[in-house]
């Protein structure tokens, strides 16, 4: 448990100092749902019907932002040998590092949401359904991304097709995160069925992708 402690300090203490945390993707996050009133216009009923939308997607745009670097820094320095030939097993050390992550990313995001979503004309209720649902989705983004970041650091260029890889797998989280937000804010589908439908999907991707993880960088860098 030292070695897992260490090794998520460590990572959030880069992220920081690199500029790939929490305040990137907050400001990229805030120029996303900024934006969109310009686009839709002043109909404020439109912005409460679409908002739940678009800060999910800002979120997810926003947790893609650093997740190139999840593996990369530590295959640039030579750290990634060393973790792959370390005592601890590799699926709990690539979990450790994506919770660093989502701990510097994904959760700035849902802290955020609440000053966001005052652009977007949402109720306390709305706000609240949303904020919810971005604490139970992103882990699963962050943790779906992971797969996606295993691959990329074995490929040359591959942190330009990280996106291209990524983005189809979180659709299922996109779908029932916004399906949930939705529910709170106009009905007329209970918020409990997507909802659970989430958190089952967070629940997989936390299972799954540190293993998938843990079997590609075995693989691609043998």
């Amino acid at each position: 448990m030292s070695a897992l402690r260490a090794i998520i300090v460590r990572d959030m203490r880069i992220a920081i100092r690199v500029g790939g945390g929490a305040m990137m993707g907050v400001l990229f996050f805030l120029v996303v749902v900024a934006l969109t009133p310009f686009a839709f216009g002043p109909d404020l009923a439109l912005l409460r019907r679409v908002g739940p939308a678009i800060l999910w997607i800002g979120a997810l745009l926003a947790s893609l932002l650093a997740l190139d670097r999840l593996f990369a820094a530590d295959y640039d320095d030579g750290s990634l040998d060393l973790i792959l030939m370390g005592h601890v097993p590799l699926e709990l050390t690539v979990a450790a590092k994506a919770l660093a992550h989502w701990l510097t990313t994904g959760l700035p995001l849902v802290l955020a949401t609440p000053v966001l979503a005052l652009f977007l004309n949402l109720e306390p209720a709305g706000i609240g359904a949303v904020m919810l649902t971005l604490l139970v989705g992103t882990p699963a983004l962050t943790f779906t991304g992971l797969i996606g970041a295993a691959l990329a650091v074995a490929l040359r260029r591959g942190g330009l097709l990280l996106p291209i890889l990524v983005l189809p797998l979180t659709v299922p989280v996109l779908i029932f995160g916004v399906a949930a937000s939705n529910a709170a804010v106009v009905g007329p589908v209970p918020f409990g069925t997507p909802f659970t439908l989430l958190c089952a999907l967070t629940l997989m991707s936390l299972v799954i992708g540190p293993f998938a993880a843990a079997a590609t960088l075995r693989h691609g860098l043998e």
